[in-house]
């Protein structure tokens, strides 16, 4: 029996992915809780990997808030590659994009500054493989971005019925952590957001909308977190 790779989005998906409203209320919320974790007030990345590229919206995005000489975009369904090519024209960078598998990645060691993951890793089937690749083609002291929705949302019934994931492999907020500090990034607790975003609510935000306070206790739904990939004398301290 072959071993799933990859489980393809529907077609709400496919359209929701492509609309304004994941561009401003998901994508660029993300990046924006993300670069204020970054670990210093650096501005600019030489070279960045984009994981699941798509239809690259996040492209432009990238391009605007790290400044980087070349944007690397892998994206396992070819399909959506059209659409990101017609998006990167429009950044200031080199956009270099291809298809294939965020698991086995055609990069060489050490090839990138930061490496990009926004709502992709979940579709992934083989975690520790693919945390494991991100961490092989950083640089020392490169950066993971690193923001995915949790066990916990993935596994609510509306996101059931509308969208198509690798049910099985689903992780919590901190089975997350976990994996990212046993694949040998440092995470500092500071570089850890954990968004309790209405939309990604079982009860989609009422509770709050009729004026009572979202639970302190809960499991958590997002989590939006920086990971460094630390010099080899750091490593050593």
């Amino acid at each position: 029996m072959t071993k799933k790779i990859w489980v393809k989005e529907s077609a709400f998906g496919i359209w929701f992915l492509n609309t304004d409203i994941w561009l401003s209320r998901v994508l660029t919320k993300a990046l924006n809780d993300l670069q204020r974790m970054l670990p210093e007030t650096k501005k600019h990345y030489t070279a960045i990997l984009d994981i699941g590229c798509g239809r690259g919206q996040s492209l432009q995005l990238l391009d605007e808030y790290f400044n980087p000489d070349t944007i690397n975009g892998i994206e396992i369904d070819e399909s959506l590659l059209n659409e990101a090519r017609k998006r990167a024209k429009k950044c200031r960078g080199r956009i270099d994009l291809i298809t294939g598998n965020a698991e086995i990645m055609p990069y060489p060691d050490q090839s990138f500054d930061m490496v990009f993951c926004h709502q992709s890793f979940h579709h992934i089937v083989q975690h520790e493989k693919a945390m494991q690749e991100f961490y092989r083609v950083l640089k020392p002291g490169g950066v993971l971005l690193f923001a995915e929705s949790c066990k916990k949302f993935i596994h609510s019934l509306s996101i059931r019925l509308l969208f198509r994931h690798p049910m099985d492999v689903q992780k919590t907020a901190d089975e997350y952590i976990d994996l990212i500090n046993q694949t040998g990034f440092h995470v500092h607790p500071d570089a850890i957001s954990k968004p309790y975003l209405w939309w990604s609510r079982p009860d989609l935000g009422a509770i709050e909308w009729f004026g009572f306070k979202v639970p302190e206790i809960r499991e958590e739904t997002m989590i939006n977190l920086v990971a460094v990939k630390m010099q080899a004398d750091q490593v050593l301290q």
